[in-house]
């Protein structure tokens, strides 16, 4: 999941490996923390993985109203790759989201 906006403008990265080992990156892709989600809350992201039916979504789903310093979410996940920002970030994706560890250095 990538994450841009903001008040600031940032963009920072999460990746997160099959075995719940995961990766911050920067704006310039460098590495800026690192973890292992729990067994519990890798279960919850596979979860909500499956649930959100990426094959379904929208690739792009952003309001018509801009939401000022917001932020914009690029999620990949099984060969499909979907944006979308706060304002209109639809409610199987909330729970993906929420699933993620944070964006920004905890």
């Amino acid at each position: 999941m990538t994450q841009t906006g903001g008040f600031a403008g940032r963009t920072s990265s999460v990746l997160v490996k099959g075995d719940g080992s995961w990766t911050r990156l920067d704006g310039n892709a460098k590495p800026v923390g690192r973890g292992q989600l729990t067994p519990e809350a890798l279960e919850r992201l596979r979860s909500a993985l499956r649930a959100a039916d990426f094959a379904h979504l929208p690739r792009v789903s952003k309001s018509g109203t801009p939401v000022y310093d917001g932020f914009e979410y690029t999620i990949v996940h099984g060969g499909f790759e979907v944006v979308t920002a706060d304002g209109s970030v639809p409610p199987a994706l909330q729970d993906v989201l929420s699933a993620l560890p944070p964006s920004e250095g905890q």
